[in-house]
């Protein structure tokens, strides 16, 4: 009996024990069935970011969890309180050993404290970008678009142990895409730090490399040619407005100083200014000019050589500020026995590169690869300004997808220190623009990731029952890119790219796209329509009669007016289809077309 009663206290025991252990080994619980006993501590003297993440996350939970959490300040906290700790916080930074980030430090952590959770970072944009990265990561969030972000609905959360950090790969990352630029919270949420012009805002704020192609900004031919020739190029022996300035004359170079500090004092939140050749490849002729260009290893010598002295002059008005010009078309290659100064950028260009394959794995880049790793060597600061889309028609399709990460990490590997993704930037509704700028976004922040898993989840996401289709689709563009594929950024409807298969199967495959979608809603639909102008503008281009016949020019025409959207590079909507009727249909306009579609209304 004795040894009974011993052996049944042994298993009561053992029972309480293994209750005991099993309630300290259950995870916390963040939200249950709309409720919740957790709070969001601000830490003390939180930045504006801070603060807006923190409103954010609350939002957030809420449309996921159907929770509100109390925002409160770290002196409100009471003790043994669960909480999602915003900021760096000393105390457990104390207990941690995790010492406080720099404010401008736009990495994260995201990690469990006991049953709390701390995302900390940098208090400018880095705290944010940690709250942000903690909603898409842990409960599914994208911010797809600026007016589509995805929000999963859970009924409860419990708190996995978390310790997840990350740092930026490059430092200045600029999309430059206009279906998002004007969009500051897209950008923060999908890590874009920079935009055209800088801007102050809840988020941290944006920086911008203030200009380019100034020279013609700083000295208008309009304005001193008739007075001053001298100050312009020279070519074939006759000074010439509108081409580069003559930069070994030293009155163009004080001009420029005192234009350039006016730029910077009417521009303070920007981090670079562009003192920068125009947009031609006139540069000057005269003996001085080339002597320089002699001595200095060609055209960037000079261009360096000049800029130096304006970045020496602006030093000591405005030491935290930069300097920058172009390496771009007869200034692409780095110059010889002259460096660039420590406050000066140089803005590399890859504008004449073929992008139908990774820069460093195709032949026709070969200059370009050997001029990146010579600026390498002598710049103390690159910049990249790549494009990603076809200036010549923007709403073709451009099959780039495979290069965008290896060449990001290419632009890395050299050196550079911010990137510029040149797109769509005139207009909304570009080849494949809303996933090119988000896809883009991602890998800026990370190129590691995987570039087609991230556009598989775009379009399953986006396009609805469209979706199978749209991949399809996709994935065909893919396919057209062969190993002897070459790619730039202006080809044609007539490239070898554009097969007539292509074109037939790419129809079948969108026209089944429009099919699956016909009872969505508006924007569904409209998300796939634009995706099917990329084959209505090359049967429009390629078989301009039938694609009059069929309607697809009366279609294609009507949708470009009514959203605004641009097919080519600097030409309206209006000249556009001008052009179209007078290239492809070859019809002459009447007076009264003329004036409609010019919007001139004569009584």
């Amino acid at each position: 009996m004795k040894n009974r009663l011993i052996k049944r206290a042994s298993w009561l025991a053992l029972i309480i024990v293994a209750i005991a252990f099993a309630v300290a080994m259950q995870k916390p619980t963040l939200f249950n069935n709309g409720k919740s006993d957790y709070s969001i501590v601000l830490c003390k003297n939180a930045s504006e970011s801070e603060q807006t993440a923190a409103k954010e996350l609350q939002q957030y939970l809420e449309q996921i969890g159907g929770v509100v959490l109390p925002i409160i300040n770290r002196d409100e906290l009471q003790e043994g309180q669960p909480h999602i700790a915003i900021g760096y916080n000393k105390h457990f930074g104390e207990e941690l050993g995790v010492e406080r980030p720099d404010d401008n430090d736009e990495g994260f952590t995201y990690r469990t404290v006991g049953k709390n959770i701390w995302i900390y970072g940098g208090k400018q944009r880095g705290t944010m970008y940690g709250v942000f990265s903690f909603l898409e990561n842990e409960f599914g969030v994208r911010w797809y678009t600026h007016d589509y972000t995805k929000v999963p609905t859970l009924k409860k959360w419990s708190i996995n142990e978390l310790n997840h950090s990350e740092q930026p790969f490059i430092e200045y990352r600029f999309d430059q895409y206009c279906n998002v630029e004007p969009h500051k919270d897209w950008l923060a949420h999908n890590k874009n730090n920079s935009k055209w012009s800088a801007e102050d805002n809840e988020y941290g704020g944006l920086s911008a490399y203030w200009n380019a192609h100034t020279f013609e900004q700083f000295i208008p031919s309009g304005e001193y040619f008739q007075k001053h020739p001298e100050y312009f190029s020279l070519r074939d022996g006759k000074r010439t407005p509108y081409t580069q300035l003559c930069l070994s004359n030293p009155e163009v170079l004080e001009i420029c100083i005192e234009k350039m500090k006016q730029s910077i004092a009417a521009n303070p939140l920007c981090w670079v200014y562009s003192m920068s050749q125009s947009d031609n490849q006139f540069p000057c002729q005269c003996e001085k000019c080339r002597a320089i260009e002699e001595q200095y290893g060609g055209h960037s010598g000079l261009m360096v050589w000049f800029v130096n002295q304006v970045a020496d002059a602006i030093k000591p008005l405005y030491p935290d500020k930069y300097i920058g010009t172009f390496a771009y078309q007869y200034t692409r290659q780095a110059p010889k026995g002259i460096a660039p100064r420590d406050n000066v950028v140089i803005r590399l260009c890859s504008i004449e590169c073929c992008f139908a394959h990774p820069l460093e794995e195709c032949e026709h880049n070969r200059s370009f690869i050997s001029d990146i790793e010579d600026w390498s060597k002598i710049a103390p600061h690159l910049f990249i300004w790549d494009y990603v889309v076809n200036y010549r028609q923007y709403l073709a399709p451009f099959p780039n997808f495979g290069v965008l990460a290896e060449n990001i990490k290419t632009f890395k590997k050299y050196n550079a220190i911010g990137i510029q993704e040149e797109a769509q930037y005139e207009s909304y509704g570009g080849e494949f623009a809303e996933m090119k700028s988000w896809v883009l976004s991602k890998l800026l922040w990370n190129p590691n990731l995987d570039t087609n898993a991230l556009v598989a989840e775009f379009i399953r996401d986006f396009y609805g029952e469209a979706a199978p289709y749209i991949q399809q689709y996709f994935d065909l563009c893919q396919s057209l890119v062969k190993d002897d594929t070459v790619m730039g950024i202006y080809i044609d409807e007539k490239n070898p790219l554009y097969t007539d298969e292509f074109v037939v199967e790419g129809k079948r495959l969108l026209d089944q796209a429009k099919e699956a979608v016909a009872d969505a809603d508006d924007d569904m639909r409209l998300r796939v329509d634009l995706v099917g102008l990329q084959i209505d503008y090359l049967r429009m281009t390629r078989t301009p009669q039938e694609a009059k016949a069929d309607g697809t020019y009366d279609r294609f025409c009507a949708f470009i007016r009514k959203y605004g959207i641009l097919v080519n590079e600097w030409q309206s909507v209006e000249e556009t289809i001008n052009i179209y009727n007078a290239t492809y249909l070859k019809e002459e306009l009447t007076v009264k077309e003329y004036l409609d579609n010019n919007g001139i209304n004569i009584p």
